[in-house]
């Protein structure tokens, strides 16, 4: 990349900040994940020697690997002979290695989860929804002798009041891979959400849901077996998304001149930073822009994203490195799967991208227009808002929320030698 002097603003001291948020969890997430299935009659419900497949999606929810673990714990326990299915709609390219790639990567192996990953992209149509989506079923899901459903309930990017992430939604893009999320964002995601599983439950063998909540440091908090029916699915999704509420963290401030984000990705939101944080406005133009951050700089892009870029478009300004880790053709194919009426590529397109953080964090303040005194927030993503910094500029609101602790006095941006801060 062509080195030049863009105007930029001298960056201020920054100021470690903790926000406190509710601890409740659950310690022993693999013991309980079993122990919840075998109490609920799964031995009665897989024969001996049953091949069991467990959903297995792309978000890195809160205790991921034990979660994964105790299902597979459970299965053998009574009986069965699990395996993983990448459940995670077109992500990885749409392929099953790449699909396969993402569990990896997130430490999902056959070591680590005790069951081996069987991937394919193939489908088998179980009919249409009364909406007009069709029902899609992976086909190791259909050849199994049995389906669990894993599946994180909490809000999600694109805001819709009747139901959110959750059984629902991991049976309808999950199970359904590409060909069943593409119908069912054609045919406008959450009214699918709502149609399509009515479907899949009437004609897939899925023995159970297991639902999670986490609190807001990514830590499990509930973890309950949901009997496999659509009215069981609907009302856990729907009371246990309640919970979840409660326990999503934001940033505790209304307008920023800049938010640096180290790093997004598609295991951290389906935007790659979640529209709850950084505000909906910014993925459809529309409407007041609450919260006003102004100009938004992200960093990286998470390993375990595999080149999807999507949300990238709702950044302002991004990095190199960003764009060394960044695949068009996985990017766009998840961008024109998630096609709905109306929709818009906004999170789509790469904005300005400068050579190091350095420059990005520094020309993107300029690009703000500050005063003296400029308003800044980095995070290190939108998932993780325990901690943070700000600039002096924000330390007296920090001092006068009680959820908030100034952890360590103000100090300059700490970058490498390439100019980087990590």
């Amino acid at each position: 990349m062509q080195t030049m002097k863009y105007p930029r603003c001298s960056l201020p001291e920054i100021a470690l900040i903790t926000q406190h948020l509710p601890a409740d969890h659950i310690p022993d997430v693999r013991r309980h994940t079993c122990e919840s299935l075998l109490d609920a009659g799964l031995r009665e419900r897989v024969k001996p020697g049953a091949r069991i497949a467990i959903t297995a999606g792309s978000r890195g929810m809160g205790g991921y690997v034990e979660l994964l673990r105790g299902i597979a714990d459970a299965v053998k326990a009574a009986g069965g002979e699990p395996f993983l299915i990448p459940a995670m709609g077109s992500h990885g390219g749409a392929t099953p290695e790449g699909q396969t790639e993402i569990l990896h990567r997130l430490g999902a192996t056959e070591a680590a989860s005790g069951a081996p990953i069987h991937a394919t992209m193939e489908t088998v149509t179980l009919g249409t929804a009364d909406n007009g989506a069709v029902a899609h079923l992976d086909r190791c899901a259909y050849d199994a002798d049995g389906i669990i459903v894993l599946g994180r309930v909490k809000t999600h990017p694109e805001y819709d009041p009747r139901i959110a992430s959750g059984l629902l939604k991991m049976v309808t893009i999950g199970l359904g891979k590409q060909a069943g999320a593409q119908s069912a964002h054609n045919h406008r995601l959450w009214d699918s959400v709502l149609a399509v599983p009515r479907v899949t439950l009437a004609h897939a063998n899925i023995l159970f849901g297991v639902a999670v909540v986490e609190n807001g440091h990514r830590q499990p908090l509930v973890i309950e077996v949901v009997p496999p029916t659509y009215e069981a699915f609907h009302e856990a999704d729907t009371r246990l998304l309640d919970i979840a509420r409660a326990h999503v963290a934001t940033i505790p401030f209304d307008s920023l001149d800049l938010l640096v984000v180290d790093e997004l990705g598609k295991n951290i939101s389906g935007s790659g930073m979640d529209l709850n944080v950084v505000g909906r406005w910014r993925a459809t133009g529309k409407g007041e822009p609450v919260p006003d951050f102004r100009r938004i700089v992200a960093l990286s892009l998470t390993p375990s994203s595999l080149g999807n870029g999507l949300g990238i478009g709702l950044a302002d300004f991004t990095t190199q490195r960003f764009l060394d880790a960044y695949d068009p053709g996985v990017s766009y194919m998840n961008l024109l799967t998630a096609t709905e009426p109306g929709s818009t590529t906004r999170e789509g397109p790469l904005p300005l991208a400068l050579p190091t953080d350095r420059e990005a964090i520094e020309v993107g303040l300029y690009a703000a227009l500050p005063g003296p005194n400029p308003r800044l927030c980095r995070i290190r993503s939108t998932a993780e808002l325990a901690q943070f910094w700000v600039s002096e500029a924000l330390l007296e609101e920090v001092r006068q929320n009680p959820r908030l602790t100034i952890a360590g006095p103000p100090a300059p941006m700490q970058f490498d030698s390439a100019g980087n801060l990590f």
